[in-house]
């Protein structure tokens, strides 16, 4: 019997999580109870249709991720929740959010074929949940996300209900990646991603008070940023605090060394004031960091993960708003 645990693993040899974000364009989360097949897409309650798009949406290279969710409810209810998270080019704040109760998952795909091809669209309603949480709980898939995915997401109804954060939906979710930093869960509509959490971090994070300090440990990075600028902006997320996620940012990679062991990377930000900074860092591999480690739970060899450490950073640009005279 295989004991190994990836997550505990990964926690041992602290492994530095940020820079695991995956960049995806769209998430189509699809309501559908659990238990979900390894292949979450093959599960018993999964229609044809459904399993077709997402497989025609993959030869295509489709930049869409879709996703099953279910809460505690999911069994029980004569509906099904479709939602659309897409990013919109030089948005630079996250997703936003489309949201539809159909009738029942074998309506899912037309739904999600009429928002590809911007035709009218039935079953849509008020997105007035602002914040959606997504919690891998993908036991079949890899047995981390069972043994602490499902815990903290019993737990974090509870802190949510406590918080009395009635804008806040928190959902079971199958895989997303990064099941050795399991809980590990997806804020959307801002698109970024946590690892190792706990109940403490966890309430840091909805409600964005506490020792920000706690972002070297949970933080894997935002989303919309590629995976080499998610490690500059928790540099910066730890030196502008909490008010950092009320910017807007982008950023781009300058130059790469052949061997990926040297980045120049530029991350440019706006304040909610309209001013306009640009920072730039030197990224070098770090070989303290660097180690390697099975993936997940069931991967049969090791596998380097390269790390990187923010060897210098210089603030490149400022644009200040004018005072009108």
């Amino acid at each position: 019997m295989n004991t190994n645990f990836c997550s505990d693993n990964s926690r041992k040899v602290a492994e530095d999580i940020v820079g695991t974000a995956t960049n995806n364009q769209t998430y189509v989360l699809v309501e559908c109870p659990a238990p979900w097949n390894s292949d979450a897409f093959s599960s018993k309650w999964v229609p044809d249709n459904l399993r077709l798009l997402v497989e025609e949406a993959k030869v295509a290279k489709l930049p869409i991720k879709f996703q099953l969710i279910a809460n505690d409810l999911s069994h029980k209810v004569n509906s099904t929740t479709l939602l659309i998270y897409h990013q919109e080019k030089g948005e630079g704040k996250g997703y936003s959010k489309r949201e539809f109760k159909l009738e029942n998952i074998e309506q899912a795909a037309a739904t999600i074929k009429k928002w590809l091809w911007r035709k009218d669209l039935k079953y849509e309603i008020d997105a007035t949940t602002t914040r959606d949480i997504l919690i891998c709980t993908h036991g079949s898939h890899d047995k981390c996300c069972a043994r602490y995915g499902n815990p903290f997401y019993f737990h974090a109804n509870n802190t949510i209900s406590s918080l009395g954060l009635d804008n806040v939906r928190i959902w079971k979710s199958s895989h997303f990646g990064g099941h050795r930093f399991a809980p590990t869960m997806i804020d959307l509509p801002e698109g970024r991603y946590y690892g190792n959490l706990d109940q403490e971090s966890f309430h840091s994070i909805l409600t964005h008070t506490g020792d920000i300090k706690r972002f070297r440990d949970i933080y894997r990075g935002w989303g919309i940023l590629p995976k080499s600028i998610q490690i500059v902006e928790r540099e910066l997320i730890l030196r502008y605090g909490w008010d950092w996620f009320d910017y807007k940012a982008a950023g781009r990679i300058i130059e790469e060394s052949l061997d990926k062991s040297n980045v120049l990377a530029e991350l440019t930000f706006e304040k909610p004031d309209g001013s306009v900074y640009s920072y730039q860092a030197r990224l070098v591999k770090d070989n303290n960091k660097t180690q390697t480690l099975k993936s997940s739970c069931n991967a049969k060899h090791d596998t380097l993960f390269i790390k990187y450490a923010v060897a210098n950073m210089w603030l490149a640009s400022r644009q200040l708003v004018k005072v009108a005279s």
